[in-house]
């Protein structure tokens, strides 16, 4: 039974033997152990190797997981679409500048203008006259209407408001004057609006009684009065210095 169990040639035998736990000779089972131990080590190592692999392998997947350009692990990609946002670009606006007249020239050659404003229009400072001028589209002429307001220098009071249409070749036509104190106009929404200051007998410059707002619209080559608004004003306003009063909230329904 040695013989089958524990001849130092006999491969299956040493299977055998490490299977049975040692039992036999002591040179057999020292001989059988060996062989055993070292099948067992080579297992062991081919183990650890697998195993480091996979160590290097997870240390990798960690590193490309975490780091700045390596592979990530995102969960799955987005199915919605991506936003854009294109700049809008604004096109520079076509339209031409209003040309700018000269209003005093206009005024000193016009002789629906009166010799007294004609005389007295000077510079009120250096070459700065007390004149206003504003444009736009009043009477549908070839191009935008000059209203030109005329003041005094000293307390800028309106003497005088003048209304000149383009012409096709280039020159002007007035077709609006009114002379009085305390006269302005002005362009709204294509009308001319006109306002005068009513003074009584004991009323200063700075405080009038009132005032008369007219409205005019260009029909068939002329102006017609459209609308009159007379406003009269508190005459206590502006008699003395006083406390303002104390601000209220605003009543709620």
């Amino acid at each position: 039974m040695r013989g089958l169990t524990g001849s130092g040639d006999g491969g299956g035998a040493s299977d055998d033997a490490v299977t049975d736990g040692g039992s036999g000779d002591k040179s057999g089972s020292g001989g059988r152990a060996g062989g055993g131990r070292g099948r067992r080590l080579t297992g062991w190592a081919a183990s650890s190797t697998a195993l480091a692999g996979l160590a290097v392998f997870g240390l990798f997947a960690v590193s490309c997981s975490t780091g700045g350009t390596g592979t990530r692990d995102e969960g799955p990609a987005g199915t919605q679409p991506v936003v854009r946002i294109t700049p809008t670009v604004t096109a520079p606006s076509r339209a031409r500048p209003t040309p700018r007249v000269d209003a005093v020239a206009l005024l000193k050659a016009d002789t629906k203008v009166s010799e007294r404003v004609r005389t007295d229009l000077k510079p009120c400072t250096g070459d700065e006259y007390p004149v206003d001028t504003s444009y736009g589209k009043l009477t549908g002429g070839p191009g935008a209407d000059v209203v030109v307001n005329v003041m005094t220098c000293g307390d800028s009071v309106g003497v005088g408001t003048y209304v000149y249409r383009p012409r096709a070749d280039g020159t002007y036509e007035n077709v609006f004057t009114t002379e009085q104190p305390a006269v302005y106009g002005t362009i709204d929404r294509g009308d001319l609006v006109v306002t005068t200051q009513v003074y009584g007998k004991k009323d200063a410059v700075a405080y009038p009684s009132g005032e008369e707002v007219i409205t005019y619209h260009w029909a068939n080559t002329r102006f017609s009065e459209t609308d009159r608004v007379h406003n009269d004003f508190n005459r206590a306003v502006g008699a003395g210095d006083g406390d303002f009063p104390e601000p209220t909230e605003p009543t709620k329904n």
